[in-house]
């Protein structure tokens, strides 16, 4: 299994990834709202977007997105969800099931429309954590 941290900027990825770039050398990947096949379940005013993104540096590693709503960044609100990447869809059952146990799911975990196989899903566990799953 792999662990990342994801890193919600509320409207200012694209900027942020600049900056992380310009700070630790590294390259990323990212694309928008309006580049992926589920941009017609979005307004138009979001199309631009940050939708996913991976950035890569040496030993840092993280994905990010713009984020569902629009906020000013609060450091005491906190941005940061972790992002579990299960060896298959059995494990993802299971420790997806396990985090939701007390808490609250906020997507289940079901086939990811943006990549056909894959499944992603988002809970939010009984001690109030983020946490995003995928399996192949």
């Amino acid at each position: 299994m792999n662990l990342q941290p994801y890193i919600f900027f509320y409207g200012r990825c694209a900027e942020a990834l600049e900056f992380y770039k310009s700070a630790f050398g590294g390259t990323y990947e990212s694309s928008t709202v309006g580049e992926t096949p589920m941009k017609d379940q979005f307004p138009p005013e979001t199309h631009g977007s940050v939708m996913h993104a991976s950035f890569t540096a040496g030993g840092v590693r993280f994905f990010c997105a713009d984020g569902e709503q629009r906020k000013a960044i609060d450091p005491d609100e906190g941005n940061v969800s972790l992002s579990l990447a299960a060896q298959d869809d059995a494990e993802a059952n299971r420790i997806f099931n396990a985090l939701a146990a007390g808490g609250t799911v906020k997507m289940p975990l079901a086939p990811a429309p943006w990549q056909d196989g894959t499944k992603f899903g988002m809970v939010v566990d009984k001690f109030g954590i983020d946490w995003m799953m995928t399996s192949p």
